[in-house]
């Protein structure tokens, strides 16, 4: 069956238009109320909504003992895994470990002029939640994303969520990746309601600090309305892709990277962009050849490589191919893309899956500002401080000048009680 991309063409000065174009509108306001009124049930009824909302969705006879599901089902999950997909979830587990292992910050100490020291340490939260989506398939992979960060990062307890399906639990894959990984906290909840229990507890699940990992919409908003009780690491829309290439590229694997990308769903857009008007033609022959995408194409023809780059960087995409002849330097000049993948070689569905580097992105232009998931979302900063007698004499005047501006008295006689006799 032929494939019909949209076809486009960038000329200087229509960067930031084509770029607002090439996402999808999401209808968030339609998502907020109906998220504000499952979160408000799990606050209020706590493991009966969560059971309501699996009846509801997921499985209609799911009962309250079904929630937590029993490590002795998770060992024989394990035990009954396919053994390639076993190897397979070990591999992957062990490069994004060693990432991790390798971006996890230090401790510092720093000793100003004026005598005190101050020591900044990251400290890991005590919870963390990691919610694995279900629905159209299994995600044993943002299930190794989310989890094993927040191992690196020494959190004490990890929860995972994942719907039921119709049988009441989890799918095999994510309650055999769960085993593999060391997680013994699993319960089959879903959605919305599973973000809430995370959030404010019930009586199966107690409240974590941290809830990561990807979902719907209705996942997403939930997030976005707990941040506050607790941390998110960011709030997802639909996957995205941007490839940049120019005569260099293979045009056959630019289209199936295309098609890789708009696997995700109806509203995850892919788009490739070249200043080569043969590289746009070629790729658009390859996508006839092959089956329909289904997400979005879009092909963009620019008017120089530079114009390219411009684009890529308004559209700060959650992952960015550079499949050109220089395609190190222009990956050097890139500063908002969630994930930039270089080089003949370079397709993201190795960062999906094997690479190492963590699939939980920025996205919707979230690059301009947030980060992949990794052991610092599971971190916090705390500074102690060490004041000494002289940092004392020399900076309680300072403070009293400014305590004084703020009409703060009181914190200036605190100082003031520190310093030394005259």
């Amino acid at each position: 069956m032929s494939v019909a991309p949209r076809r486009a063409r960038l000329r200087a000065g229509g960067v930031q238009v084509l770029a607002r174009t090439l996402r999808p509108v999401l209808d968030v306001a339609g998502v907020a109320s109906g998220v504000t009124e499952i979160l408000d049930a799990v606050r209020d009824r706590g493991d009966d909504a969560l059971v309501e909302g699996a009846r509801r969705f997921d499985c209609p006879d799911f009962t309250h003992d079904r929630l937590r599901v029993p490590p002795a089902t998770l060992a024989r999950a394990a035990a009954g895994l396919d053994d390639r997909l076993r190897v397979a979830i070990g591999v992957a587990a062990a490069q994004v470990r060693q990432v991790a292992e390798a971006v996890l910050p230090g401790d510092h100490d720093v000793s100003l002029p004026t005598g005190q020291r101050i020591q900044v340490r990251s400290v890991p939260v005590d919870a963390a939640g990691c919610y694995v989506p279900g629905g159209r398939a299994a995600y044993p992979s943002s299930l190794i994303m989310g989890v094993v960060p927040a191992q690196v990062a020494g959190v004490g307890r990890i929860v995972v969520v994942s719907p039921p399906g119709p049988d009441g639990r989890p799918a095999e894959s994510i309650l055999a990746t769960a085993a593999l990984l060391g997680v013994e906290e699993v319960y089959a909840a879903g959605g919305a309601a599973a973000v809430g229990a995370l959030a404010f507890g019930t009586a199966s699940i107690a409240p974590v600090a941290v809830i990561v990992g990807p979902g719907s919409p209705w996942v997403q908003e939930a997030k976005r309305q707990v941040v506050g009780t607790v941390g998110i690491d960011g709030v997802a829309g639909p996957s995205e892709v941007m490839i940049i290439a120019d005569a260099t590229c293979a045009p056959r694997a630019i289209a199936l990277d295309l098609l890789a990308q708009a696997e995700h769903g109806a509203d995850s857009p892919a788009v490739m962009v070249s200043d080569d008007p043969r590289v746009v033609d070629a790729v658009a022959e390859e996508l006839r050849g092959l089956p329909d995408a289904i997400g979005p194409i879009t092909l963009v023809e620019c008017a120089s490589m530079p114009l390219a780059i411009e684009l890529a960087e308004a559209f700060a995409p959650e992952h960015l191919e550079i499949a050109t002849r220089d395609a190190g330097a222009i990956a050097s000049s890139i500063t908002r893309s969630g994930a930039v993948f270089i080089g003949p070689n370079g397709a993201t569905a190795f960062g999906d899956y094997v690479a190492g580097s963590n699939h939980v992105l920025p996205t919707g232009g979230a690059a301009r500002h947030a980060s992949a998931l990794g052991p610092t979302t599971f971190l916090r900063r705390m500074s102690v401080v060490d004041m000494t007698d002289d940092a004392v004499e020399a900076l309680t005047p300072h403070l009293a000048a400014l305590a004084d501006a703020e009409g703060f008295v009181m914190h200036r006689r605190s100082a003031e009680a520190r310093r030394r006799a005259s």
